[in-house]
């Protein structure tokens, strides 16, 4: 690949806010918590991923939506080290392809149930964020939308380098960029766009 196609490369990296903690559904995390679903969960949205001028199709579309506790004081430090490792759990979403060329999947904020894992109180379990993986080829253009634009709805819109799309044979995570003006050409790029609803219970 020319060194000019390289840069027009945006810059990827392994997580953005957004790609969040590792950790798998439902299972035992670093604090070995495992986390149980909320009987009574109530808060269900719909995230929206729309893509906007894309050079061409994608092969398959998945995400993630990635929890923590966000109460520190309920989770004991760290032998030696002293940190204070949060539990955290990332469960799997289904975009669903809509009659508008959009994608739709649907996200409970109040998934886990808040429990007391270790004798100090009670852990409350908060949504993180929310990943949609667009693949194409070994490429996974990765946009995501916190808390913050979940809870107090904002549009969020990732911009993508058309020529890291025609360069797909070179495995890797795409975040893409805030605006199209991080890329050397500008005007050769794409954006996807993700937007939380009210959901359906």
């Amino acid at each position: 690949m020319r060194l000019e196609a390289l840069a027009a490369l945006p810059v990827v990296a392994a997580m953005s806010l957004a790609c969040l903690p590792a950790a798998p559904a439902q299972a035992a995390t670093t604090n070995s918590v495992a986390a149980q679903a909320n009987p009574d969960a109530r808060q269900h949205l719909a995230i929206i991923a729309t893509v906007n001028d894309a050079p061409g199709p994608f092969d398959r579309v998945d995400g993630h939506a990635d929890y923590r506790v966000n109460n520190s004081d309920c989770v004991p430090l760290t032998p030696v080290t002293g940190a204070t490792i949060l539990p955290e759990q990332r469960v799997p979403v289904q975009f669903q392809p809509q009659a508008d060329g959009a994608f739709r999947a649907n996200v409970v904020l109040d998934r886990f149930r808040d429990e007391d894992y270790f004798g100090r109180g009670i852990c409350h379990w908060a949504l993180v964020g929310v990943v949609a993986d667009f693949h194409h080829g070994l490429v996974d253009f990765s946009p995501a939308i916190g808390l913050a634009d979940v809870t107090n709805p904002r549009t969020v819109v990732r911009h993508f380098s058309n020529a890291s799309y025609r360069n797909a044979d070179h495995a890797r995570i795409d975040i893409g960029a805030d605006k199209p003006a991080a890329f050397n050409n500008p005007q050769d790029t794409f954006t996807i766009q993700l937007q939380a609803m009210p959901g359906q219970r």
